[in-house]
């Protein structure tokens, strides 16, 4: 129903009877629309993570693991537009509840990333790069390409992820040497 309709035009009596809930058993486990919408987004997020966690465990090295987890993310968004409208965007009329708990779930994904990038950082894969500055680079990125597909009809983030990964492990390859070319102007 979130998905469907966003958060304000799902009516939680719709939800109880999709569920076979009543109102007010939804309500006693969930005190609030809110707070059931705030669960919804934390299953989702979970079985992303899991996703995620999971592909770095078949990658050959850190940084490939890194990209395995980046692409398992891009992926299924890329296969759920509803799921990633609701996790990217669906909340924002909601204010400030809203962009906490996405900024705990981008946080989730970020852990995971930066781990890798530390494993690749620490056996010489990845230069010495602030990898919490850099993982957080890495989901704004996915963010933004999930945002450009859902309101811009830009590519599916899958059709675009072999580039954003390339791109992004590029960028924390050997810091200075983009901005080599720079301290002279």
């Amino acid at each position: 129903m979130f998905a469907e309709n966003g958060y304000h035009e799902a009516l939680v009596d719709e939800i109880g009877k999709r569920t076979s809930i009543s109102k007010g058993g939804l309500y006693f486990h969930f005190p609030s629309k809110e707070r059931l919408f705030f669960a919804v987004m934390d299953r989702l997020a979970d079985k992303l993570v899991k996703h995620a966690e999971k592909a770095t465990m078949r990658a050959d090295s850190p940084i490939a693991a890194a990209g395995a987890a980046l692409d398992a993310v891009v992926v299924a968004l890329s296969k759920r537009k509803r799921l990633a409208r609701l996790l990217v965007t669906q909340g924002y009329s909601m204010g400030n509840g809203f962009e906490s708990k996405r900024s705990e779930i981008f946080n989730r994904f970020s852990i995971i990333i930066k781990r890798r990038l530390d494993e690749a950082k620490s056996v010489g894969e990845i230069g010495d790069v602030d990898t919490d500055l850099a993982s957080r680079i890495w989901i704004g990125a996915v963010n933004e390409l999930v945002v450009h597909w859902l309101f811009s009809h830009g590519p599916s983030p899958s059709d675009a992820s072999v580039e954003l990964k390339s791109q992004l492990i590029a960028s924390v390859g050997r810091p200075g040497a983009v901005l080599s070319g720079l301290k002279g102007s």
